[in-house]
């Protein structure tokens, strides 16, 4: 049983949100890994993402920490009633039509927060995809916080928190560090969850990306 005391610097769940995810992990059988490094401000990498569960379960393991985890969340969902019960879970409402984008708006969010651990699932779906989108990595380069590698194993019921790292900016070598890692990792649809890889790794894939966009 993970400690009810706060043993880090980010942002603190609740006693209540604490109580209520060490129910329903111990309820589904699930156990914690890892530890929450001695930092105030991180891109958690929130994979494999292959199922509807991976929400509800990341949100009670970070609550296991005593982690206020942070994950972003498009505006118009926070309409109405949903707008309070989002917030409180968590949630960043981010307009994806701002001309700036995604990665500007969450660099300044960063800065201007004293302390935030925010959640990105960069698979972006949970169809299988051969290349993760690249946006956790440029946030995580230009608001200059490192990287931790959170992870949901289904095939051993453990959700938790692994390798923490700054990025280098070297995208292939960094990327390695992640493949690495997830190798072992099993998601609850064993077959939806590729080795992580950047289209930005593969030049012709990252052509073809291009021309695709510029023809929109």
């Amino acid at each position: 049983m993970r400690s009810s005391t706060v043993t880090h610097d980010a942002p603190a769940a609740s006693l209540l949100a604490y109580g209520a995810a060490r129910v329903y992990l111990a309820v589904a059988g699930w156990n914690t890994e890892g530890e929450l490094p001695a930092v105030r401000k991180a891109i958690l990498i929130a994979a494999p993402h292959t199922s509807a569960w991976d929400g509800p379960f990341m949100i009670a393991v970070a609550w296991a920490f005593r982690l206020r985890l942070h994950w972003l969340a498009k505006d118009t969902l926070f309409r109405g009633w949903r707008g309070p019960v989002l917030r409180w879970l968590g949630a960043i409402p981010v307009d994806r039509r701002a001309p700036r984008g995604q990665v500007a708006d969450v660099v300044e969010r960063f800065e201007q927060a004293d302390a935030m651990i925010l959640a990105i699932a960069p698979e972006g779906t949970r169809a299988r995809t051969e290349h993760w989108k690249s946006g956790f990595y440029r946030m995580a380069v230009s608001a200059k916080v490192p990287i931790i590698c959170g992870f949901l194993d289904y095939r051993r019921k453990v959700g938790g928190l692994g390798p923490v790292f700054l990025p280098t900016g070297d995208a292939k070598a960094d990327m390695d560090r992640l493949r690495e890692f997830y190798s072992g990792i099993t998601g609850m649809r064993a077959d939806g969850f590729a080795e992580p890889r950047l289209r930005e790794e593969d030049p012709s894939a990252a052509s073809k990306h291009a021309q695709d966009r510029a023809a929109e």
